[in-house]
């Protein structure tokens, strides 16, 4: 049992934190927002215009996300003082003992909400588009592509994401060369922004038995839930109608459902081919590249983004953000926060939550 001296520590530091988020969150400011939706809600005609419709219920959701974890860790601290006090008062230690664990477990609670007050970016609470694409390699950086997929899978797994593959090109001799998902959950892009760019692997290669270093190119888009607002010259466009590749029912591989749409300006290439409907896969494909297109624009207005998304960069050696050693040692460390673990089979697991909450933490102190 710990001290009473460090029970007053604890519940003192987790006061001044969550006092702290409270205000750099405008918890105030947040609840009269949402008052204000509900009232617009109850409104007879609030579903008449079903796009405004849509977007105040998300913002109501997004707004609820942030504010919610404070007032409820603030609630259960305020409880936990009393209850305490009271128990202490009639030497109730059982009780004394519960709400103690209790207040022990209170830090590791307040260091996820603060690392959840970084997700301030306007599409962090956006689903997203998430792609994986190989590099230098060869075959090694086929299976590596396959590989990152699986870590990532899981990772959505362990949040609770649903997941969607909308397009998988197979590797000739293994692995894949590019995969396309789109990935819906709480804050799903705020959490997988920080995974743009490069991911490299040092290993010996089942392939050739030797020492050998591969890469691949990780991109996350927003999948905004608007309608974007971006003209496309369809003289700019080159739509290709194919037969869909790699895994997938009988139908889907022997007819020309997949959509391939090329952007000639920009040079975005994006295909879609999960659908049996050729038309939705132009749908699907369609709302791609617009998302890729407005974040390049956004990027372009903004010097900081644009520096810090130049992660784009050639996919191969001196452009990775994130280095995963098999041999001669085992580690995973990332370039830009200096994140790292030991532990690289508990990362390709699925285990990258340290590593996402690394990045928010530095892109707040980079901004």
């Amino acid at each position: 049992m710990p001290e009473q001296h460090e029970i007053n520590s604890i519940i003192k530091d987790c006061g001044t934190r969550l006092e702290a988020l409270s205000k750099s969150l405008d918890i105030e400011g947040k609840s009269s927002r949402i008052a204000e939706i509900e009232k617009k809600m109850s409104a007879a005609d609030f579903w008449n215009n079903q796009e405004a419709a849509l977007a105040l219920v998300d913002e109501m959701k997004a707004l609820k996300s942030m504010l919610e974890p404070v007032v409820s860790a603030s609630s259960s601290l305020s409880d936990c003082v009393e209850l305490l006090e009271l128990a202490s008062a009639e030497n109730d230690g059982d009780t004394v003992a519960e709400i103690t664990a209790q207040i022990l477990a209170l830090p590791e609670e307040v260091d996820r909400i603060e690392t959840m007050s970084l997700l301030s970016d306007p599409h962090d609470a956006e689903p997203c588009f998430f792609s994986v694409h190989t590099g230098a390699g060869g075959a090694d950086a086929c299976e590596w592509a396959e590989i990152l997929l699986r870590m990532y899978r899981r990772h959505f797994e362990r949040r609770g994401w649903k997941c969607e593959e909308l397009s998988l090109i197979e590797g000739e001799e293994a692995g894949l060369r590019s995969v396309e998902l789109r990935v819906q959950g709480e804050f799903a892009y705020g959490y997988l922004r920080g995974e743009i760019g490069v991911h490299r692997l040092v290993r010996i290669s089942p392939f050739s038995g030797k020492r050998e270093t591969s890469f691949a190119a990780v991109d996350v888009v927003p999948d905004f839930q608007q309608e974007i607002d971006i003209e496309i010259n369809e003289d700019d466009l080159k739509i290709d109608r194919i037969h869909s590749t790699g895994k997938g029912g009988q139908h889907v591989n022997k007819t020309a459902s997949a959509v391939r749409i090329s952007h000639i300006p920009s040079g975005i290439v994006v295909l879609v081919q999960n659908e049996r409907s050729q038309h939705r896969n132009k749908d699907m494909a369609m709302k791609m590249l617009k998302a890729r297109l407005l974040r390049k624009q956004e990027a372009e207005r903004d010097a900081k983004t644009n520096a810090r998304n130049a992660q784009k960069m050639e996919n191969a050696w001196g452009s990775q953000i994130r280095n995963y050693v098999m041999n001669p040692y085992t580690m995973v460390k990332d370039a830009r926060t200096g994140h790292e673990t030991g532990d690289i089979q508990k990362v390709l697991d699925g285990d990258i939550e340290g590593f996402s909450n690394a990045y928010l933490r530095w892109s707040v102190e980079e901004d």
